[in-house]
């Protein structure tokens, strides 16, 4: 039976990637978790309406798979689940209020349910993307507290438990929305680190510690002898490789080949997704010729958008009639 719900989350979770892909945006992965899954989709479609869609669609998935048990079994009576209710009967009947169940709770216009992103997507229709999720993330916040309330108050801590989930989710949602509405149109070249150190692949991680230490670099690009990034050096990956290999240790061992270089002309927004993508706190910038130019950290992200929503902020505040 537990097989069985998880296959009927993974067809959820895929009802979102089909539709996203009708869009253009692929989906990396799928994360099955004991709470749901979920399908981490490359970027949420930039049109309300495609959100819309991409929304809808999981939820649709398990509206037809109770169409089809609801059909199997003879078309008995539809309850609406409870909560805190134990799930009883034959497996088909278990299953059909376990789709139920997901429908009713992924709706709830809460982030990160469908619901909330539903929730927005109707709001961005008649708003700016911006004021939308706040107001969605505000509503799912609300609703967050009073479920968490009530369920601490009477006992149940799964409830609560998720209630922090969703509040938690829906600040990271409006985080996203404000990262996105402070760089808009904004390329990799307005934010990107300029004055940083490099390593060769001769680079002891001695040299990487003392540049380390004697800046305030986190993330060191190692060059090959033409100049081209060969890969980077994190700090987490410099203090493990001090603690197994010593200081004498080439660099190179413990540098990361995987991580993706980025145009200094890329949307800030897209480059910004790119680095998620490859879970670094760091990219190398490159140039038409490949040549390195900058580093795109997640430090100078947060830097970029705290210079704009302050100038954001003053040129509201200016446009004001005294």
């Amino acid at each position: 039976f537990i097989l069985l719900v998880f296959l009927c989350v993974l067809l959820h979770e895929f009802g979102h990637a089909l539709a996203a892909r009708r869009y253009g945006i692929e989906t990396p992965d799928i994360t099955l978790l004991p709470i749901g899954g979920v399908a981490r989709l490359e970027k949420m479609p930039d049109e309300p309406r495609q959100e819309l869609v991409v929304a809808v669609a999981g939820p649709l998935v398990n509206v037809v798979i109770v169409g089809i048990l609801w059909l199997g079994l003879g078309m008995p009576p539809l309850k609406v689940p409870h909560i805190f209710e134990p799930i009883t009967g034959s497996i088909p009947q278990m299953l059909l209020r376990v789709n139920m169940a997901l429908v009713l709770f992924n709706m709830i216009p809460a982030f990160p349910m469908d619901g909330g992103r539903v929730f927005r997507a109707l709001l961005a229709m008649r708003m700016d993307y911006a004021r939308a999720t706040t107001l969605a993330a505000t509503v799912g916040q609300g609703l967050a507290m009073f479920a968490g309330f009530w369920g601490f108050m009477n006992g149940q801590l799964m409830l609560t438990l998720i209630a922090v989930f969703i509040f938690f989710g829906a600040g990271n949602e409006a985080a996203m929305a404000q990262l996105k509405n402070a760089t808009s149109g904004l390329r990799v070249s307005s934010a990107m680190v300029t004055n940083f150190g490099t390593l060769t692949r001769h680079s002891t991680l001695r040299e990487a510690a003392d540049l380390l230490l004697r800046t305030s670099q986190h993330e060191f690009p190692i060059l090959e002898e033409d100049g081209r990034v060969a890969g980077l050096l994190t700090q987490e990956d410099l203090i493990t490789g001090l603690r197994q290999h010593g200081a004498e240790a080439e660099a190179v061992l413990m540098m990361r080949i995987d991580v993706p270089a980025v145009h200094q002309s890329m949307l800030f927004d897209r480059a910004f997704t790119v680095m998620n993508r490859a879970k670094c706190s760091a990219l190398p910038v490159i140039d038409s010729a490949g040549r390195l130019i900058g580093l795109f950290t997640k430090e100078n992200v947060g830097e970029m958008i705290m210079v704009q929503s302050a100038l954001a902020d003053a040129s509201r505040r200016l446009s004001v009639p005294a």
